[in-house]
């Protein structure tokens, strides 16, 4: 206690210098937590907008290797390879969906037949890729009818939902007839129940809605669905989850990082870049502090010789110099996570027109702990060195200076 009543009086004796080294470490720690939860939200912005319209993980059926038919008066190299068109399906969907709903982390499930097709008007031709999904299920995976600009999105057993830049191409409507013949060679006349824009050109161009039950009997799947689509409440879960599902289930799960490694590097390069700069926010404030108290140091060894003539060991004086540095680095910390914070709240406050805000940045994921822990721990590591120097001074050469 009296090494700390020691320390403090050291550091109150010129309250200007301390204040100024308290705020450097202040600063330096806002720079941490301001450059962490920035880097942290334009991940989760970056995420969000890639797997705002998409899946965290898809299932799929497992991929089919084909086996090598050799006859008996053909060599091995030259093979026999007889191959049917079979539409591969997952045929116990609905228990599947079962174990997904059970399952805490899962947030939405939406079970789709996927196929190609081509959409007929007049003497207009696009192609379509069909998403058959349950009406009640439609808003599952991308919010669409939210996004209706035209009709509505009641499906029923004849209906259609095509983006806003397909229905330019063809010059569709609301309530118009367009011919839809899939890749089975099926034909079927379809009402126009919807126009939807999302701002996606892969939505809004290409992708077309129908119910379950119509797209069963246009791609001959009376039974199963072509995939299942999962949304994780986080994204940063899908490649566990989709572990999980693949040995739970035998099939193909696919997580969206697969799907996106452009991505993936892209936010690793970020989060390196983000690590670099706070290490040298770290560094800036170990050497401020060791900077100060070797001067510290330096000014009052007329004072430390005087307390080792009169007996006081060497280990209280290194003890009264790291107590002035876990004290400096304590309070900087505190201080600059607290404004670091602020800080973040404040740009998060800054919104464009649209109510988003201009910076992508999580005042929650500041890293407040480990910047309180390393910023402690960085100060006391600084005030070793002058500490040491310290404990060392000679009673009679420092007295005689």
């Amino acid at each position: 206690m009296f090494a700390l009543q020691v320390a403090r009086r050291y550091l109150l004796s010129n309250p200007s210098q301390t204040l100024l080294l308290i705020a450097g470490v202040a600063v330096g720690v806002t720079v941490f937590v301001f450059i962490t939860a920035l880097i942290a939200g334009l991940a989760v912005r970056l995420t969000e907008q890639v797997t705002g319209n998409g899946p965290h993980v898809s299932l799929e059926p497992p991929t089919r290797i084909a086996r090598v038919l050799a006859g008996p008066d053909l060599p091995v190299e030259s093979v026999a390879l007889v191959s049917t068109f079979q539409r591969k399906q997952i045929r116990n969907w609905p228990m599947i969906v079962e174990l997904l709903r059970a399952n805490p982390s899962v947030s939405a499930i939406s079970a789709q037949i996927s196929g190609s097709a081509v959409l007929v008007k007049s003497e207009a031709v696009t192609s379509v890729a069909i998403v058959g999904v349950e009406p009640q299920g439609i808003d599952a995976i991308s919010e669409i009818t939210p996004k209706i600009i035209e009709g509505d999105g009641d499906l029923g057993a004849d209906g259609i939902l095509i983006g806003v830049r397909m229905a330019e191409d063809l010059g569709l409507s609301a309530g118009q007839a367009v011919l839809l013949r899939t890749e089975r060679g099926v034909e079927r006349q379809l009402t126009v129940k919807g126009v939807f824009r999302t701002g996606l050109q892969s939505l809004d161009g290409r992708v077309a809605y129908l119910s379950l039950q119509s797209a069963r009997p246009l791609f001959v799947l009376p039974e199963g669905v072509t995939n299942i689509e999962v949304k994780l409440k986080d994204p940063e879960n899908a490649r566990v989850m989709a572990r999980f599902l693949a040995d739970a289930t035998g099939l193909r799960a696919t997580p969206w990082q697969e799907k996106n490694v452009n991505l993936e590097d892209a936010l690793v390069a970020q989060g390196r870049t983000g690590t670099m700069i706070q290490a040298f926010s770290l560094i800036s404030i170990i050497i401020g502090v060791a900077s100060a108290l070797v001067l510290s140091a330096y000014r009052r060894r007329s004072e430390i010789g005087i307390m080792r003539a009169f007996g006081v060991p060497g280990g209280f004086i290194l003890w009264v110099f790291l107590l002035q540095g876990l004290l400096i680095g304590l309070i900087g910390a505190l201080i600059g996570c607290a404004t670091g914070y602020g800080l973040c709240l404040w740009l998060e406050g800054i919104t464009n027109a649209q109510g988003v805000s201009v910076l992508p940045i999580a005042p929650g994921r500041g890293g407040y702990v480990a910047a309180l822990v390393l910023t402690t721990l960085g100060a006391v590591i600084a005030s070793i060195l002058p500490a040491r120097s310290a404990s060392r001074v000679d009673p009679l050469e420092a007295i005689q200076q």
